[in-house]
């Protein structure tokens, strides 16, 4: 089908599809288009990757617009979210205006109103039905990328439940489902009441195989030559074979060490492979990578890509990820090692895959368990683009005859499995029935039943005994969240909200969350900084540090020495379980502390065992759910309110009590406030009238910096021109590396 020939698109589209170098549809688009997707028919597309989904979700958009419409597009992950709405940017000089939203799940989003297109997460899309968003009303289209992860018991509940929201706010609204893994698509069809396109049309070959021995064997009995060197491991071979024919690998291992330590050998193939510009790109990279945090992480990462290979991983920065996923896209990076969260729909396209790592540790199973089909069909998914490889190929690895038989029969060929809803567990109940009733969308029992009808869970298991189920947990549920004081009625009564259930459900937290730190803080008349660490660590919404070897004895002594200081009682050592939680949270808790006594980054990776987007991630969420305790504390009318908001801005900001004022301003941060404190500079207000020599000379002479600073500070005349650097105003101690750029922008400084 020529772009010319697609109905229901701005007039604009067909040329800017031919200015990006498309003239006709793909297959699966084309079936999109006859399948009514820019005449507001709502659509499950179940295609490959590289085979044009985003181009379908587009077709879908712009139609939607065209006809006077609001579209929004639901995303897993911020960081898909930022790099969508980049892509998505390009529309706005044809007069389509693009917003995004994946922050404060508080917000509204009313600045969002004027917005032809929206990029979400699903998380937010949640959070703002629960606000009462009034233009989540006018919504004619929504795309719900990665649609399968609805199979998530952590994430999928969320996507399910709001897709089922928005349905019910809008009758005649326009789902359009993307994904490239969905083994029962007609499933999510029959949900959604959809069309559905099904395809397997790829824009180029996509080779599955297993490589055993010095060779290749293909899901089509084939077999090519592919030696491994004396002294070599397969995936450097393969990366070596890759790199001969200008290729770039992604390898998918099972844990964040292996990534580390197989992006250090790595580099030892691909350091030999770059040319003289590469090499000093990739060395400007390095330092820059350098600059993100003063961690251990930041230093290997950075003597990596040096080399020209990369580890990707959650406990790196997110602009660690960022810097790495945009060098590898240039394939100036020539190799990532990764663990699956990679695979989870950012754009990062290699000419091979390699699935080093099959089995993963299940704390639930007690030991290694096999990935799933649909997971390594993910990682496969992102071998080859269209454009720039002849070919993609994603290969596992065996090491005997029967495991090269196993890995053909397991995930070669074999088809994903179907997502199931996940929806009947209890804790997504627990969160979801409460905003349900909170939000308006159901005041009984029966009303809820009626709602949770309409959900994948109901589609899939209606016939199965699935509805008993349901009401079981439902009812269970109610009873919990009224025991908690979160909800009034139930049975065959009018069902409706608390104040304090309102207030829950509004700050996006999970009612047991909730419960623990209104227990928490009601037990504690005037709880510290670590007891709040800790009260809010030890909730079902912060994910606890793990418990090394030796941690236990170490943190039970810090129990006792600091037993007065919990918000609660502490548990006794007899209840295992529980007191190992208390010992978990009590680590977390002291990390936090740390990172609020303005303790070095470097340390608190080191002495806890983390990475910088570990401490970012647990910052980010303390200060979430600290500032979540503070409403209910407000609403509850407790004088604890003052010490909450005392440690939230000391954990947000990591600094001491007499910092928080000074770290606040923009561009200032835990490092430059703390020189600027101690060359007399105390407050916000001393910074607006500082004298301009010190507070540069406290900035190590930075003359933008200052000015920055000052401006943001409200300063009458920020200008540094001429202004020479008070010595006496320079820190005393040695910060050769802050001077050299690597120091000075650690996470803390902004």
């Amino acid at each position: 089908m020529d772009v010319a020939d697609v109905s229901g698109v701005p007039p604009w589209f067909a040329d800017h599809l031919r200015a990006e170098g498309i003239e006709s549809l793909y297959p699966p688009q084309a079936e999109a288009v006859e399948s009514g997707v820019t005449d507001g028919e709502s659509l499950v597309a179940s295609v490959p990757t590289a085979s044009g989904k985003t181009l379908v979700a587009q077709l879908a958009m712009l139609s939607a617009v065209e006809r006077g419409g609001k579209a929004l597009y639901i995303v897993p992950l911020r960081a898909l979210a930022s790099e969508k709405r980049e892509e998505f940017s390009i529309f706005e000089e044809h007069g389509v205006s693009v917003g995004v939203a994946t922050g404060d799940y508080e917000d509204t989003g009313e600045w969002l109103a004027d917005k032809d297109v929206i990029v979400a997460t699903s998380e937010k899309v949640d959070s703002l039905v629960r606000n009462g968003a009034p233009w989540v009303d006018d919504l004619d289209c929504v795309v719900a990328d990665e649609v399968h992860l609805v199979d998530d018991p952590g994430r999928g509940p969320t996507l399910e439940v709001t897709l089922a929201k928005l349905r019910r706010i809008n009758p005649a609204l326009q789902v359009v489902a993307l994904s490239a893994t969905v083994g029962n698509a007609a499933d999510v069809a029959e949900w959604l009441d959809a069309e559905l396109v099904d395809s397997t049309w790829r824009p180029i070959e996509l080779r599955k195989g297993v490589h055993y021995g010095q060779a290749v064997h293909y899901g089509d009995g084939s077999q090519q030559e592919l030696r491994v060197e004396s002294g070599e491991k397969p995936t450097a071979a393969i990366v070596r074979d890759t790199l001969a024919d200008d290729g770039s690998t992604l390898v998918f291992v099972n844990s964040r060490r292996n990534a580390e330590s197989a992006a250090k050998r790595l580099a030892n193939t691909t350091k030999g492979r770059l040319d003289r510009e590469e090499r000093q790109r990739l060395a400007e990279l390095a330092e820059e990578l350098r600059g993100v945090s003063d961690t251990e992480t930041s230093e290997d990462l950075a003597d990596c890509v040096e080399a020209g290979a990369a580890f990707h991983h959650a406990g790196c920065a997110s602009e660690h990820r960022s810097i790495v996923e945009d060098a590898f896209r240039e394939r100036l990076i020539k190799v990532i090692a990764a663990t699956p969260t990679l695979a989870a729909g950012v754009n990062t396209p290699s000419r091979r895959v390699v699935v080093r790592d099959w089995r993963r540790y299940s704390g639930e199973a007690g030991g290694m368990q096999p990935l799933s089909v649909l997971e390594v069909h993910q990682m496969m998914g992102r071998a080859g683009r269209p454009g720039r490889d002849p070919y993609g190929e994603a290969l596992l690895l065996a090491n005997s005859h029967d495991e090269l038989d196993e890995l053909l029969d397991r995930y070669v060929w074999a088809d994903p499995e179907p997502v199931e809803s996940k929806l009947a567990r209890e804790p997504s109940m627990r969160t979801h029935l409460l905003a349900t009733v909170a939000s308006g969308f159901a005041d009984s029992r029966a009303a809820l039943l009626e709602f949770l009808d309409q959900t994948l869970y109901a589609t899939q298991y209606r016939d199965g005994g699935g509805t008993d189920n349901l009401e079981r947990v439902v009812d269970t549920t109610l009873e919990y969240l009224e025991a908690n004081g979160f909800v009034e009625g139930g049975g065959d009564e009018r069902l409706e909200a608390t104040n304090l259930g309102h207030t829950v459900s509004r700050l996006y937290l999970d009612p047991m969350s909730a419960a623990e730190i209104i227990d928490g803080l009601e037990a504690t008349a005037e709880p510290t900084a670590l007891g709040l660490y800790h009260l809010v660590s030890r909730t079902p919404d912060m994910y606890e540090l793990y418990l090394r070897s030796g941690d236990d004895e170490e943190y039970t002594m810090v129990a006792y020495e600091r037993e007065s200081e919990f918000c609660g009682d502490l548990p006794s050592e007899f209840e295992e379980e529980r007191f190992e939680d208390w010992l978990s949270a009590l680590k977390t808790a002291r990390m936090l502390e740390d990172w609020a006594s303005e303790v070095d980054e470097d340390e608190i990776a080191e002495e806890y065992g983390v990475g910088p987007g570990d401490i970012r991630g647990k910052v980010d969420t303390a200060e979430w759910l600290l500032g979540a305790a503070e409403s209910l504390a407000g609403e509850l009318d407790l004088a604890s309110v003052p010490a909450i908001r005392e440690a939230r801005k000391r954990v947000q900001h990591g600094v001491g009590e007499e910092l928080i004022d000074l770290a606040g301003v923009r561009g200032v941060g835990r490092k430059r406030a703390r020189r600027l404190f101690e060359a007399g500079i105390e407050t916000r207000a001393d910074l607006r009238e500082a004298d301009k020599s010190v507070v540069l000379g406290a900035l190590r002479g930075r003359e933008k910096t200052a000015e920055n600073v000052l401006e943001a500070a409200g300063h009458q005349h920020p200008e540094m021109d001429g202004v020479v650097p008070d010595a006496s105003a320079a820190p005393e101690e040695d910060e050769s590396a802050a001077e050299d750029g690597r120091g000075q922008a650690n996470l803390g400084d902004f």
